[in-house]
C-alpha cells in the first residue's frame, strides 16, 4: 500500500475524528453469556483496535424491549450488560480506536424461545401467521412509542458510557427495515400504505434519539436494499424514492449513513452505474460508509477499487467484515504491505472469537 494512500489518511466525520478510513463491520457472533458480553468478546474487539482498525462497530446488541432480542446468546444493551460494555469502550479507546454499539431490535425475525420472555409473540409492522398460528403481532401505537423510548434510552446509555456514537441497525430485514419494506409493512395507518408513510417510524425514531443525545453525538444509520430472506429486495425502487427516504432521515438527524451492499461496487439501479453508497453521497452530502465483500479476494483488487472510489468521493469510509474476522491485524498488514501474511477467511472463523 502506498505510504500516502487515502485509505490510511485521517478523516473527521462531524465530531468524530478517525485515524484511517477503515471500520470493523458489525457481525453477529452469538457468544454472550446470559446476554452479557464476556471478557473473550472484549478481547476480540480490542485485538481489532490494536490491529489498526479506526472504528469498531459492535455486533447487533438488543435494546431493553421485551421482545427485541432475535438470537440465542446475543448481547443486551441494558442492565448488567452495560458494565461489560463500559469495560470494552475503555479498552478499545486505550488501544487507539473509536467504538460504537449497533443498536438492534429483531422485530419479526426473532427466533421463538430466545430470552428474555421466551413465550411472548414477536412484534412487527403487521400480524403474521405460520400454519394457521400467529407468530408476529402488529405493533400498536403504544408498542411503537415503547420501542422508540427503548432505542432512545440505549443511545443515551451509550453516550453515558463514553461510546463515540451509535449505529442503528435498519438493514437486512430487522425491525426498522421492516417498516421501510412494502412486503413486511402493509399497515393502513399513518405508518404504512404509501411509501412516505413507511418512512415515518424510522424518522420518528431518529428524531427522538437525536433530541436526547444532542448534535455532538454521532448517529449512524445502517440500511440496505437487500434482505437476508430476499437478496433482490428493494425498499426504494428508483432514485426518486431513495432521495425521499434519505432526505427524511437527514431531516430527522442522521449524521452518517452506512450503505450495506452485498458487493459494494455493484450499481444500485439498472439505469445508472452509481453504487448505493455513491447515491447516498450524491443525494445527502453526508459522510457515507460503504460495505460489501471488501478484502476477501486473493489479489486484493477490491482494495484498489476502494481507493479509487474514495478518491472520487463516492464515499468516505469502508467497513470490513469477514476479512477482519479472520485476521485481527488485517488493517496493519494492508498498510505495511504485508499482504502475504494475511490470514484468509474461512467458515471456521465464524465459530471462534479469534
Amino acid at each position: 500500500m502506498k505510504e500516502n494512500s487515502i485509505l490510511f489518511s485521517p478523516i473527521t466525520l462531524g465530531n468524530l475524528t478517525l485515524k484511517n478510513r477503515i471500520a470493523m463491520a458489525p457481525m453477529t457472533r452469538t457468544q454472550a453469556k446470559n446476554n452479557i458480553p464476556t471478557e473473550d468478546m472484549i478481547n476480540y474487539y480490542d485485538r481489532r483496535a490494536k490491529g489498526g482498525t479506526a472504528l469498531i462497530i459492535s455486533e447487533g446488541t438488543f435494546i431493553n424491549h421485551e421482545v427485541a432480542n432475535g438470537n440465542f446468546d446475543a448481547p443486551a444493551f441494558y442492565g448488567d450488560a452495560l458494565l461489560m460494555w463500559k469495560k470494552l469502550v475503555d479498552k478499545v479507546h486505550n488501544s487507539g480506536a473509536k467504538i460504537m454499539p449497533q443498536l438492534w431490535h429483531a422485530g419479526n425475525t426473532r427466533k421463538l424461545g430466545v430470552s428474555p420472555n421466551e413465550n411472548m409473540l414477536s412484534i412487527g409492522p403487521m400480524d403474521e401467521y405460520s400454519e394457521g398460528k400467529q407468530t408476529v403481532r402488529a405493533m400498536s401505537q403504544n408498542d411503537i412509542d415503547e420501542v422508540i423510548k427503548a432505542f432512545t434510552k440505549a443511545a443515551l446509555d451509550a453516550k453515558e458510557l463514553n461510546f463515540d456514537g451509535i449505529e442503528l441497525l435498519a438493514a437486512h430485514g430487522y425491525l426498522i427495515d421492516q417498516f421501510f419494506w412494502e412486503k413486511t409493512n402493509q399497515r393502513t395507518d399513518k405508518y404504512g400504505g404509501s411509501f412516505t408513510n413507511r418512512l415515518r417510524f424510522p424518522s420518528e425514531l431518529v428524531k427522538s434519539i437525536k433530541k436526547a443525545v444532542g448534535k455532538d453525538f454521532s448517529v449512524v444509520f445502517r440500511f440496505s436494499q437487500w434482505k437476508t430472506i430476499d437478496y433482490d429486495a428493494k425498499i426504494a425502487k428508483d432514485e426518486k424514492e431513495l432521495k425521499e427516504l434519505l432526505l427524511s432521515l437527514v431531516e430527522a438527524g442522521v449524521d452518517i449513513f452506512h450503505a450495506s451492499e452485498r458487493r459494494f461496487w455493484m450499481p444500485a439501479f439498472k439505469d445508472s452505474p452509481l453504487t448505493l453508497a455513491a447515491y447516498v453521497k450524491k443525494i445527502t452530502n453526508k459522510p457515507v460508509i460503504a460495505v460489501g465483500n471488501i478484502g476477501l479476494d486473493e489479489d486484493l483488487e477490491t482494495i484498489n477499487l476502494v481507493e479509487k472510489k474514495l478518491q472520487d468521493n463516492e464515499f468516505d469510509m469502508v467497513a470490513v467484515g469477514r476479512a477482519l474476522l479472520a485476521d485481527a491485524n488485517w488493517v496493519n498488514k494492508i498498510k505495511d504491505n504485508r499482504t502475504s501474511e494475511i490470514i484468509p477467511f474461512s467458515e471456521d472463523c465464524l465459530k471462534v472469537l479469534y
